[in-house]
């Protein structure tokens, strides 16, 4: 993220989190169900594609899914806050 004189820049969390040089830059808009982002996992179609490790792509998925997966995603933080708030199961 660039900070530009008299500008409105938009970033995701992580970034905002992570910048530095914020002066005098505040947040204006958050939570707005138009900002979601959603993240999403699915196995690379093998027919496709022979060379994919589908047993290891799938192992992957079941556990990013699972209850273990979720809790790390959701653990993941910068200064304090989280980042990331996983509804794999939503």
């Amino acid at each position: 993220m660039k900070r530009v004189a008299k500008s409105s820049p938009t970033t995701d969390r992580a970034t905002w989190l992570s910048f530095k040089n914020r002066g005098d830059l505040t947040i204006l808009v958050q939570g707005d169900p138009k900002l979601f982002n959603q993240y999403g996992v699915m196995l690379v179609n093998p027919a496709k594609f022979p060379h994919v490790k589908k047993a290891e792509g799938q192992a992957f998925i079941d556990w990013i899914t699972s209850k273990d997966g979720q809790d790390v995603i959701a653990s993941y933080k910068i200064g304090g806050e989280q980042l990331f708030f996983p509804n794999a199961n939503k």
